[in-house]
């Protein structure tokens, strides 16, 4: 493992855990239905990075019938998201390191680009993006050029840039919305200042 995935699989996972355990469940059913509401026919989804399974919970109200999978590095959050939720595909590691032969209809991450060095942080697009057959959704921390934030006294742990932008440059698919949901209104469903782009990949 390197620094980054040391720290969120081991040092911080139990307190992370603990920190994220409750949220306001009609607020981020609605963030959510913001966020995909120009999606069609998604019967199965990924979430790449799911820590507790907050956004599982999400979509299993507003997607019921659509299969969930994960990507957790985090043994205490991936134990806790399999025992919690129907899971149908869960891999226990790193993104980079995840094998799934599936492809899904909605990948996406929520907060998790952010956490990855620059230096891996194309590589692991590369592995989320080879997951999609429809859609892809990333939603993370919005700067205009890149720069670290130390995250909980710790550097080298947050980094924020236009992760949209980013994206288009280097793979192909088609931006079909983009928005930001504001802290100051969906903090309490986990969301802080969350800029999210929607991208087709078909």
């Amino acid at each position: 493992m390197n620094e980054q995935q040391a720290f969120w699989a081991q040092d911080y996972a139990k307190d992370y855990i603990k920190k994220n355990s409750e949220f306001n469940q009609a607020l981020g059913i609605e963030a959510w239905k913001r966020m995909i509401a120009k999606t069609s026919g998604i019967t199965s989804v990924l979430e790449c990075g799911c820590n507790i399974g907050r956004n599982i919970g999400f979509l299993n109200t507003i997607l019921p019938q659509a299969e969930k999978s994960i990507i957790e590095i985090s043994q205490p959050a991936f134990q806790f998201v399999t025992q919690h939720y129907n899971i149908q595909h869960g891999f226990h590691g790193s993104i980079l390191e995840s094998n799934l032969v599936e492809k899904f209809d909605l990948v996406f991450t929520m907060g998790v680009l952010i956490h990855i060095h620059p230096d891996d942080l194309i590589a692991n697009m590369q592995k989320v993006f080879s997951y999609s057959k429809k859609y892809l959704l990333i939603g993370e921390y919005f700067n205009r050029t890149q720069v670290m934030i130390e995250y909980q006294g710790q550097k080298n742990r947050l980094f924020k840039r236009d992760f949209g932008k980013l994206f288009l440059e280097n793979f192909s698919a088609e931006l079909i919305d983009y928005g930001f949901l504001w802290g100051h209104i969906y903090d309490d469903a986990g969301f802080d200042d969350i800029t999210w782009w929607l991208f087709e990949t078909r």
